[in-house]
């Protein structure tokens, strides 16, 4: 393995063009065979139904080299089921699971030598999308399709940790009930961009989203679900229709309930009940656990007792079972790790 001149220790969260990436393309009501390409760039026509209707969908996942040299995935197939899902929410056709998977390999093995070193705190992130590039001027689902996964590699979420966010209660909404906040599509981002640039110019670091119906119930941020732990160190997670089912979070509450013997209710978190928790966190594929300092709901600023300092405790020992799991260090369940090389 001749690993790629990086520096890895100040690798930054951006991307890097990589060498190869893997492409299909679907027309005539079928997927073609796809493959490995060197090519970049992606040309479009003007009318594709990308640029006017927003068909899109995508995923995000990491490959990790372990303690023990090998280069894996973690739960991919949670990735491409919840892809084969969200296209078919959106009326594109879904791309085959096992060839999802076996495009991450393909990528992943192709870019081997862009893989961080085991230490370094860096990973291989992977991108997989499907876009709509067939032609189409009325509002309908267009014919034809491209599956694209191409990969870069990057360096922790937070530079020097993780140091507990201030978030705000928004004044937006991010879905609406029977939406599209269940899906991975690039339209619900966008709906977020201007609630998150309107809390960062006021000082904070992310939003709270409340649920859109009754603005009464917590649901999750513009990009990550909520992890919240009692006084008496159970775990709970807000649970809605219209939240992003995480594969982050879906391993921490297995970790907690199977492996750390911890209580963990999934259930409708009240607004109100916030005040009552000892600590909070953010979770997703990029940080894995972001803690939460403070939660400020109009002139009411709610702070965690694990303070703006540190992850809480019970946070941090979730973080490091995930992390050790990914990594080599603890012994993974049957089936979350795919090994590649």
């Amino acid at each position: 393995m001749a690993r790629a001149d990086i520096d890895w220790g100040n690798l930054g969260f951006a991307y890097r063009e990589l060498p190869k990436r893997y492409v299909a393309n679907y027309a005539d009501g079928a997927w073609s065979a796809g493959g490995l390409t060197s090519e970049a760039t992606v040309t479009v026509s003007e009318c594709a139904g990308i640029l006017h209707y927003c068909q899109e969908v995508f995923e995000g996942l990491k490959a990790y080299e372990t303690v023990h040299g090998d280069i894996v995935t973690f739960r991919p197939d949670l990735n491409a089921e919840r892809m084969y899902h969200s296209a078919a929410y959106l009326e594109m056709p879904s791309f085959p699971q096992e060839r999802f998977l076996e495009a991450v390999d393909a990528v992943v093995a192709a870019n081997r030598d862009y893989v961080p070193p085991y230490g370094s705190d860096a990973s291989l992130y992977l991108r997989p999308l499907i876009f709509a590039t067939g032609r189409v001027i009325g509002v309908k689902p267009a014919d034809a399709y491209q599956f694209r996964l191409f990969a870069t590699p990057v360096g922790p979420y937070f530079k020097g940790g993780a140091k507990p966010v201030r978030l705000c209660v928004s004044a937006f909404d991010r879905a609406a009930p029977h939406g599209t906040g269940h899906i991975k599509a690039g339209l619900n981002y966008a709906m977020s961009l201007h609630a998150y640039m309107t809390a960062h110019e006021a000082g904070f670091d992310e939003n709270m989203f409340l649920d859109a119906a009754t603005r009464t119930h917590v649901e999750e941020t513009g990009g990550a679900n909520f992890l919240f732990v009692k006084k008496d160190g159970t775990i709970v997670t807000p649970k809605s229709d219209s939240i992003l089912p995480s594969i982050t979070r879906r391993s921490l509450v297995h970790i907690a309930e199977h492996i750390l013997g911890m209580k963990v209710e999934e259930r409708p978190v009240p607004a109100a009940e916030l005040a009552e928790f000892a600590e909070g966190g953010l979770c997703g594929t990029a940080a894995v656990i972001s803690p939460i300092g403070s939660v400020t709901h109009g002139d009411k600023v709610i702070a965690f007792p694990s303070g703006m300092e540190h992850m809480g405790p019970v946070l941090q020992k979730l973080y490091d079972t995930l992390r050790g799991i990914q990594l080599g260090t603890i012994d993974a369940p049957e089936g979350w790790i795919r090994k590649i090389c």
